[in-house]
């Protein structure tokens, strides 16, 4: 009988090995940068009215601050600053368009807020900001509690507007889908105060003679980052090490000087406005 069950153990033995060599392996997870480099491109979201931060020139061309950054990204991983693709984000559309997969990374000025965790996986910052209003010169709004009986002007999806939204529920906003399109309201008096990160407020009010920020912030300084789609680890680890990288060449100081120095007054601290290596100190 022992004879016997021997060799029907080897026969089931053979045949369970076997069942297990038939049985479909997993496919490995496709690297995102693997991906990014067999499409041989990189997406960046950006914004196309915000100077000095992000831009459009006369030829036509994706400029600025936000926009040169992603060209250096797309050098360091792809050989070459001109495989980036820009698309035009709005504030609102930032996130659905990571969640959508039609970009990679967003570089257009988004604030870090705990709502937006939630949504999006931020890298460490490379700007730091806070809100503020921009009112005409001859307006009678001197602090933003004057504003509690007055139409602010705000950018649908900006930090103003989740802001205010959320601390300021009673308050009269009248919302925007463009930044352009905010201050084309405020100076054709549509409202009494275009509430806004300020440094864009700063650059507008220096090209536009005749308005003043008022000085109380809305909310306390925050960082900005870039942001990747939610689970999307191993390009937020690549962004981080790429600013870490960058930090050692004060690329961003560079930046600031190209894009954003004359922009602001003269006794303007760049690290009161870049945040240099990813390091935030907040």
């Amino acid at each position: 009988m022992k004879k016997l069950l021997l060799p029907l153990l080897a026969v089931a033995l053979l045949a369970g090995c076997d069942k297990k060599a038939e049985e479909p392996t997993k496919p490995a997870a496709v690297s995102y940068i693997d991906k990014i480099k067999a499409r041989d491109k990189l997406i960046v979201g950006v914004f196309t009215d915000k100077p000095p931060f992000g831009f459009v020139d006369e030829a036509g061309r994706y400029v600025g601050f936000d926009t040169d950054l992603g060209r250096q990204f797309a050098k360091d991983l792809l050989g070459d600053e001109n495989k980036v693709e820009f698309v035009a984000v709005e504030p609102a559309s930032r996130i659905p368009f990571l969640q959508s997969d039609k970009v990679d990374l967003i570089l257009a000025n988004m604030t870090v807020t705990p709502e937006r965790k939630e949504a999006v996986d931020f890298t460490n910052p490379n700007l730091k900001v806070a809100v503020q209003a921009l009112v005409p010169n001859d307006s009678a709004v001197k602090s933003l509690d004057d504003l509690a009986t007055r139409t602010t002007i705000v950018t649908t999806g900006t930090t103003a507007d989740i802001w205010l939204t959320k601390n300021h529920p009673d308050w009269k906003l009248l919302k925007f889908e463009k930044n352009s399109e905010s201050l084309q309201a405020l100076s054709a008096g549509r409202g009494d105060a275009y509430a806004q990160d300020n440094l864009v407020l700063f650059s507008w009010a220096k090209q536009n003679p005749g308005y003043r920020v008022l000085e109380q912030k809305l909310g306390d300084e925050a960082p900005i980052a870039p942001a990747v789609k939610k689970g999307n680890i191993e390009l937020r680890d690549w962004v981080n090490a790429e600013l870490a990288k960058l930090g050692e060449e004060k690329f961003l100081l560079k930046l600031y000087d190209h894009y954003v120095r004359k922009e602001l007054s003269d006794d303007t601290k760049p690290e009161s406005v870049i945040v240099e290596g990813g390091k935030w100190q907040g």
